[in-house]
């Protein structure tokens, strides 16, 4: 029944990504050695606005038993849920989305939640992703985007986090872009981000362009430190 949020430092920084390469580690690496006694690990989108990486989940695991993806709430518009609900007409009932949450913790060996957009970003009109992640008590990595600004933007998560005594477990540095991991010793340098926010960076994702190369995702994270987070 172990727990994992997947936040970000802004939308558009590749949480799906990192999500569904944690999912293809455990899959190939944990129910492949018969490690796992429940069956399914469980994607769980806190809120789903738009299409987008929900469509990307259903083609990558539609037809995969022991993955289950989970949507309590979608929300056509692509926008933050509190405005994506008013223009919708609908309500952001955060005590049935944590309810099946829990649901999901109790038939899954591994939930991994992916939130929305960075740890400020607005969940209702009153709370944010920084107050899902202390109140619900789920350890949390940080997806960091290999790009310039990337650095300031790390800090202020870090900050918010430790102001929120949110178990931020460390961070992924992802490269979006072909070019990026070349770039991570002038965008991201790992022992400057480290010496700023004192939280570990788990690993890196390099770009991936076939997602559906699960080996190989299951091969990356593999080498990631793990053993700190799940």
């Amino acid at each position: 029944m172990t727990a994992l949020l997947i936040a970000g430092t802004d939308t558009d920084v590749g949480k799906t990504f990192v999500t569904i390469a944690l999912a293809a580690y455990w899959q190939h690496h944990k129910l492949e050695s018969k490690t796992i006694t429940n069956t399914p690990i469980s994607i769980f989108k806190l809120i789903q606005t738009g299409s987008g990486d929900w469509e990307l989940y259903n083609r990558l695991f539609a037809d995969t038993k022991s993955i289950e993806v989970i949507a309590p709430l979608c929300l056509s518009t692509p926008v933050a849920p509190p405005i994506a609900a008013a223009k919708e007409n609908k309500i952001i009932e955060l005590g049935k989305i944590w309810q099946e949450f829990r649901a999901s913790q109790q038939k899954s060996d591994l939930v991994l939640l992916e939130s929305l957009g960075g740890l400020g970003s607005p969940v209702t009109n009153e709370l944010i992703v920084g107050n899902i992640a202390a109140d619900w008590r789920i350890p949390t990595v940080l997806v960091v985007p290999v790009k310039l600004g990337a650095i300031a933007n790390t800090v202020a998560n870090v900050a918010l986090a430790r102001s929120l005594k949110i178990n931020l477990t460390g961070i992924i540095l992802n490269c979006l872009q072909p070019e990026a991991e070349k770039k991570i010793e002038d965008l991201t340098p790992i022992d400057l981000i480290q010496s700023l926010t004192q939280v570990p960076i788990l690993g890196i994702l390099p770009h991936i362009s076939d997602l559906t190369d699960t080996k190989k995702l299951a091969q990356i994270v593999a080498n990631w430190d793990l053993e700190l987070t799940i």
